[in-house]
């Protein structure tokens, strides 16, 4: 589990901010997306538009009708989330190797 899914827990979007950070490297559908980050159609199209005018997403591309979104990795808001996520992975991890002793 990543760091931002641990304490954001069942919020949409949080799990695809999430989503979105562990795979930043590509570009995804709203239905992989929504897929990726456990989260139905239907959700992801309710919080798109937030998503969108924070800044978060991105369009890449287009392939045939579908468009290609990626993680803004400019926003200033996903560059703190990236921030908070791998903060709270590195504390994990901490805590794992002290229960592991």
């Amino acid at each position: 589990m990543d760091g931002l899914t641990l304490v954001g827990g069942e919020s949409p979007i949080i799990r695809v901010v999430a989503f979105l950070i562990r795979n930043r490297e590509y570009d995804h559908s709203k239905t992989d997306i929504a897929k990726g980050a456990g989260i139905s159609k239907t959700t992801l199209f309710k919080i798109w538009k937030t998503l969108e005018n924070l800044g978060i997403v991105v369009e890449t591309r287009r392939v045939g009708r579908a468009k290609m979104y990626k993680l803004n990795e400019n926003s200033p808001i996903v560059q703190k989330f990236i921030e908070l996520d791998n903060a709270i992975s590195e504390y994990s991890k901490k805590l794992v190797e002290v229960k592991a002793e």
